[in-house]
């Protein structure tokens, strides 16, 4: 019967010391442990790594398998060794062993937990599996986001054929982007998942969005523009009165502060100004225009 040689079942040679015969097991043991690897063989694996660990990693047992060829100096035992009388046993390997599994292999060189992470493999089996989380997108109105707003919305979940009605509460100031978490309305699982609905802001009539700023184009006349006004502006809170200079020229953008979208940073709003001149659909206009082009001597293109 041919004897197992435990220095081959952990890749090192027989002068390797206890540091680098630890560093191997633990190598190997996260390769193969059973919950974690995807080999078929992985069980057998496992077990064969920790039962030479468990001879290599004791000086006395070592030092019989390398002058026996047996862990307990028996040179008759065909191969691997029994667990201590009155030892339990875990799958064919000893209770020491699978010990170290937990209490050496997953703890760094400073004490800490290994790669920052808990051990996964010793509570993976007692944590309920949470469902996948899943993100999906929702279109709302910029008004929603001014003023906040809870609304019902119809939802497709991702993996599902049907749509599911959600009472949603919009927070106030929230930008496109940005997502709202529903706890526990995503994937299944012994835990549900959490959704995570996508702001998408639905086209406005007036205004467009840039991250918390809103901008508006205003169109004016050419009198207003000429002569000077007053001008009642829209705002997503309501309308604001703006005195307007004489002379203003078209393209001029004013800020008006603090009227964009709620939050810790306030956002403005942006008005540029853009003047719509009338058509001459009528004879009073059209002698209008003719006598403006008589008596004014403007020419927008003298710089070109």
């Amino acid at each position: 019967m041919s004897k197992k040689d435990y220095y081959k079942t952990l890749g090192v040679n027989r002068n390797a010391s206890s540091a680098d015969i630890k560093k191997q097991y633990r190598k190997l043991a996260r390769k193969y442990h059973p919950d974690v690897s995807k080999l078929s063989n992985s069980e057998a694996k496992f077990k064969e790594v920790n039962e030479a660990y468990d001879v290599l990693k004791d000086k006395e047992k070592r030092a019989n398998f390398d002058r026996f060829g047996s862990a307990d100096g028996n040179p008759f035992q065909g191969g691997g060794f029994s667990p201590p009388p009155g030892g339990s046993n875990f799958g064919g390997f000893g209770q020491g062993s699978f010990s170290d599994i937990f209490d050496n292999m997953f703890t760094n060189s400073r004490g800490g937990q290994f790669n920052g992470q808990e051990d996964t493999f010793t509570r993976q089996r007692q944590r309920p599996q949470k469902g996948q989380d899943q993100t999906v997108p929702i279109s709302v109105d910029l008004e929603d986001s001014y003023h906040g707003a809870h609304r019902s919305l119809n939802v497709h979940i991702p993996g599902t054929t049907g749509i599911k009605k959600l009472k949603v509460k919009i927070p106030k100031g929230i930008k496109e982007g940005q997502k709202i978490r529903l706890s526990g309305q995503g994937g299944a699982g012994q835990i549900k998942g959490d959704l995570f609905l996508e702001v998408k802001f639905n086209r406005h009539k007036h205004f467009t969005v840039e991250g918390k700023n809103i901008n508006l184009v205003l169109p004016i006349t050419p009198w207003e523009a000429a002569l000077g006004t007053k001008l009642s502006i829209p705002t997503l809170g309501g309308t604001v009165e703006m005195k307007l200079a004489v002379n203003t020229k078209g393209g001029k953008k004013l800020r008006l502060k603090g009227r964009g979208l709620p939050g810790k940073d306030v956002g403005d709003q942006y008005v540029v100004l853009q003047i719509m001149t009338p058509e001459a659909d009528t004879d009073e206009l059209k002698a209008l225009y003719e006598k403006m082009q008589k008596i004014s001597q403007f020419n927008p293109r003298n710089d070109f």
